[in-house]
């Protein structure tokens, strides 16, 4: 195993207050976010000033690092404005720049010396002489681009000065271009993927095209409603998790800051978990089960281990939608006298088998047998969006806790 100079850490997304707050309950050591401006992500609500000041706070107070991302490819008309975002960011007391652009990075360097700067996935760092590069040029972190196998990973490792970290994705969508720069979005729709506003056409439905039988359209694959071939699947290295940090990994990073707050919960939950019973069991380390299946809870494509074990991960063609099998029933408000008290976000009935995942927790299952209305009524069915409903319940549910239920099969997929 390659000796780390730091602390290994779960790395996760928060693209609004609620992500944040999920990500913090649920057991992240640090997550990655954006402000208004210069981020990769413009259709989360994202973080203004204020809210940016608040976040870090309430990060600190939990032990948290906060790391904001600005990796856009910024325009000259943009730079007058980017020197007092980053040092009112850094008063903010963000830990640390995620750049990908070298005037980005030098801007950071004199606009605020005392924050550290990560370089971008963007930056499409694949060997030890950009790292290095990077390094002497002020950078703490790089996070490496997302085609590496373990391999490379590891050379880099051992010929990199050892205190420049080395952040990976773990888990999440994998984007069809190299490192993110990606053009199809600009040319289809005008929005520029690079600057934070991508329309993911990769994830639409095409056929082809020939230029003298204009009107008609032929499927690219034997496939009746056409292909999806520039969708990916999703990156998923739960199981994998000792070889990336044996490689020389040291944040684990989750994709999703456009994902809901419960996608965030449940997988940097899981991967907390996994992560913990590594450092605890070394080399006997084995994943447990119920941490495999958390990973099926979700909304998700296909899974993959993307490039990191030698393999393309390559495209799902048959449609470009998301496996969805649970969804969340309620969220616990509190419990007293042997009844929890919920707000529900998806429609359950009375006797309803649950399954309870509590920040920090490993999940299990009750069952809805007694359910009352905000007036202790009886009732059949929870249907209201956020509607009061106790449930009646021997073992305590602790407070921010997720009910989620099973789908019925062929439910609004």
């Amino acid at each position: 195993m390659i000796k780390q100079n730091f602390p290994i850490e779960v790395l996760a997304p928060a693209g609004d207050r609620e992500r944040l707050e999920a990500a913090l309950d649920f057991g992240a050591h640090a997550v990655y976010l954006a402000g208004k401006e210069f981020g990769m992500r413009s259709s989360p609500d994202n973080f203004d000033p204020q809210a940016l000041r608040e976040a870090v706070e309430l990060s600190h107070a939990k032990g948290v690092k906060v790391y904001l991302t600005c990796n856009t490819l910024p325009r000259n008309e943009e730079l007058p404005r980017l020197p007092s975002f980053l040092a009112e960011s850094a008063q903010a007391g963000v830990d640390a720049f995620i750049v990908s652009d070298l005037g980005t990075l030098r801007i950071a360097k004199k606009a605020a010396p005392q924050v550290d700067v990560h370089i971008s996935t963007q930056a499409g760092v694949v060997n030890y002489e950009t790292a290095r590069a990077f390094w002497e040029l002020g950078a703490k972190r790089v996070v490496l681009a997302r085609e590496l196998t373990l391999e490379e990973i590891a050379e880099i490792r051992r010929k990199t000065n050892p205190d420049l970290e080395l952040e990976a994705f773990v888990h999440g969508a994998m984007c069809v271009s190299f490192s993110g720069r990606c053009l199809i979005s600009n040319y289809l729709t005008g929005r520029d993927a690079n600057r934070g506003e991508c329309a993911q056409p990769c994830r639409w439905k095409y056929r082809l095209e020939e230029e003298k039988r204009e009107g008609q359209f032929f499927p690219i694959m034997e496939e009746g409603n056409g292909t999806y071939f520039f969708n990916s699947r999703d990156l998923c290295m739960i199981e994998y998790l000792p070889q990336m940090i044996e490689a020389g990994v040291t944040s684990l990073k989750i994709e999703g800051r456009a994902k809901s707050a419960y996608y965030v919960a449940v997988v940097t939950n899981a991967y907390r978990h996994a992560l913990e019973d590594y450092l605890d069991q070394g080399s006997q380390w084995t994943l447990r089960p119920w941490i495999r299946d958390e990973m099926d809870k979700i909304s998700h494509r296909e899974y993959h281990t993307g490039f990191y074990l030698g393999d393309q991960p390559g495209q799902v063609y048959h449609n470009g939608g998301y496996i969805r099998e649970y969804e969340v029933a309620a969220v616990c408000e509190g419990y007293e006298n042997g009844e929890a008290k919920l707000s529900q976000r998806n429609r359950f009935f009375r006797g309803a088998e649950l399954d309870v995942l509590e920040p920090g927790g490993v999940p299990y299952v009750i069952h809805a047998n007694h359910m009352y209305d905000e007036e202790h009524q009886p009732i059949e069915s929870a249907p209201h969006a956020t509607q009061t409903v106790y449930i009646s319940t021997d073992r305590p549910i602790a407070k921010g806790a997720l009910l989620r239920c099973k789908r019925e099969k062929g439910q609004g997929e």
